[in-house]
């Protein structure tokens, strides 16, 4: 009977709302805020109604000379807050009043005054639970917190509405992501965060080793245990001899059989204590070395291991054998950059499509930002109002614009012959532009923005500026690789103002709205000599890339992917400027905290 649920109190039970679902929080004897307030009529049809909720108190103020308070109450689920009202007679005011505290509170749901913003408010007659503040040390106080100083509070930072909805919204796009791409019959694989292989070429990695604890762990046992001496090592090496002979005389002598067995015992246990006083002898303080180099032989995994940069490579793997898949997880770079669009470990989506080409690529790229976008305007219209609101007027036309118009496709040459058509008509670049040049923010910008005014993709780039694992062109100067740009709209929708490029390869900065790479793909190279012959022009040894080559050798076939980084795509949709304020718990140069 103990394992049985208890059910509801009567007053308290469940109780549909107008979108299907229950008032009550499945798994909490609650009403989260959002099934109260988010109703199309506020909340008001809930009048009456007996409800228990909670949450952590925004702003709170006595009112008629202490005789009961308003408390603006929000737990998460919602922007909006649910107003409390609670009498001096139910509970401490003092202390209900202070932001940043938490509470619990049951009462009847009522429609509050006229002439009042509120469509509902809820009149506390019990007070179940009380976390307090002290308001002289709270951190997170109501008054207007700057991103950054709330970065130095990463702990605390979730409680703030800007944190609050940019993880409402990041947890919509992530929903968005998997719907996406099971409803279009892609396997989710989990590839592996430590890796043996460098994706980009790049060699910026973070290193996984045990060699430095286990070295500093040596370093103090050495300390405390001080490796044998030679005169250690010769006298142990003498009582092995000493026993030896013992054995050998009583043989000799035909001793009894007790005798012996107990002479070549102790014989037996000399020389286990030789063998670790050699073994201790072999001990030196620090990094192993062999032939004056690491010896990564003595590593945990016997061989040089990092955190991986992407998962491309390693879903390669299943989608050449079930076709198509997509990973979605943290990868990391060690990068020492300190600019607003770079972390050392982020997100990345990675689908894989065997037997689809570049075209088929873009077409999928395409379909999945558009589908996110429009995923934003369905699902999280209330937090994108708030983005809107704080950060970023154009960010809801933003979404608008790129769901809803078909994106432009030019190759590299044709989008570098129109900008040198622009510069022969007057145009001014800080960068000259020519062909095999990687294109700057600027280039990017005069396409979308004044050129096509739309959403536009850019396939067929020089191979010299791109990965080793992209097909080669039949020119063999190109590779079969696409970017997405997509412009800014303004909040007249009269013309588009910033580009925000969706390159992984590309490296500048949108210096306006902040976002830099975002999307950007390719065909991969099927063709076993092809590939190789890349390896050795990227200068990149071919041993770690041995079983990446046998997707090549055994049963090959053409498949195409992209990488879209996904704090990037919630810059973008959100306008807010610092990449670090839309993770959770960044990490970049100099921080990682929690």
């Amino acid at each position: 009977m103990g394992d049985q649920a208890t059910p509801p109190a009567p007053e308290l039970a469940e109780m549909a709302i107008s979108d299907g679902h229950s008032l009550k929080h499945p798994f909490s004897d609650r009403a989260p805020v959002r099934s109260i307030v988010c109703r199309p009529d506020g909340g008001a049809g809930l009048a009456g109604q007996r409800v228990r909720a909670g949450g952590w108190v925004k702003t709170g103020r006595e009112q008629g000379k202490g005789s009961f308070a308003f408390l603006e109450v929000n737990d998460g689920s919602c922007p909006a807050n649910l107003q409390v009202i609670v009498d001096a007679g139910v509970a401490d005011l003092s202390t209900l009043v202070q932001t940043g505290t938490c509470v619990l509170v049951e009462g009847l749901l009522k429609v509050p005054p006229e002439g009042t913003k509120q469509k509902i408010e809820l009149r506390v007659d019990k007070v179940l639970h009380v976390g307090p503040t002290d308001p002289a040390s709270y951190p997170i106080p109501k008054t207007k917190l700057s991103l950054e100083f709330l970065r130095d509070h990463i702990h605390l930072r979730a409680r703030t509405n800007t944190i609050s909805a940019v993880a409402r919204i990041r947890n919509a796009l992530a929903f968005a992501t998997h719907s996406f791409f099971q409803e279009h019959g892609f396997l989710y694989v989990h590839t592996p965060i430590i890796t043996t292989s460098d994706c980009e070429g790049a060699g910026e990695m973070f290193q996984a080793t045990t060699l430095i604890s286990e070295a500093e762990k040596l370093e103090k046992e050495l300390i405390l245990n001080p490796p044998p001496t030679e005169a250690d090592l010769e006298a142990a090496k003498l009582t092995v001899g000493e026993k030896g002979n013992i054995v050998s005389q009583l043989k000799a002598a035909k001793a009894t059989k007790e005798e012996i067995s107990a002479s070549v015992a102790d014989l037996k246990i000399a020389k286990e204590n030789l063998s670790r006083v050699e073994e201790r002898a072999k001990l030196k303080p620090g990094i192993p070395k062999k032939d004056g180099k690491i010896d990564y032989g003595q590593d945990f995994f016997s061989r040089q291991a990092f955190l991986t940069v992407s998962g491309q490579l390693q879903v390669e793997t299943y989608a050449c054998a079930v076709s198509s898949v997509y990973t979605f997880g943290p990868t990391f770079r060690a990068e020492h950059s300190h600019t607003s669009r770079h972390l050392a470990e982020f997100w990345m989506v990675e689908p894989e499509i065997a037997f689809a080409d570049l075209q088929d690529d873009m077409n999928c790229a395409e379909a999945y930002v558009k589908y996110m976008c429009q995923w934003l305007l369905n699902k999280c219209f209330d937090d994108m109002e708030l983005m809107a609101k704080l950060y970023d007027k154009g960010c809801i036309d933003r979404l608008r614009m790129v769901s809803s118009t078909p994106f432009e496709r030019i190759s590299y040459t044709e989008a570098v012959q129109l900008l040198e058509e622009a510069v022969r008509g007057g145009k001014e670049f800080e960068k000259n532009v020519e062909w095999g040049i990687d294109l700057a923010s600027e280039h990017e910008r005069y396409l979308t923005e004044d050129i096509f005014r739309k959403p536009v993709i850019v396939y067929n780039y020089p191979k010299g500026i791109k990965a080793f694992y992209m097909r080669l062109n039949d020119d063999s100067k190109t590779v079969a690789a696409m970017d997405i740009l997509v412009p800014k709209v303004n909040h007249s929708h009269a013309h588009f103002k910033v580009c925000v490029p969706f390159c992984i390869h590309s490296n500048w900065l949108c210096h306006l709205l902040q976002v830099g790479e975002l999307i950007g793909g390719s065909q991969r190279e099927e063709r076993y000599e092809v590939i190789k012959q890349r390896i050795a022009e990227m200068g990149l040894p071919i041993e770690p890339y041995e079983w990446y080559l046998d997707l090549r050798r055994y049963g090959t076939v053409k498949h195409c992917g992209f990488g879209l980084g996904f704090e990037r795509m919630i810059l973008f949709a959100t306008g807010i400027d610092n990449i670090r304020d839309v993770i959770p718990f960044p990490r970049y140069p100099g921080r990682a905290d929690l």
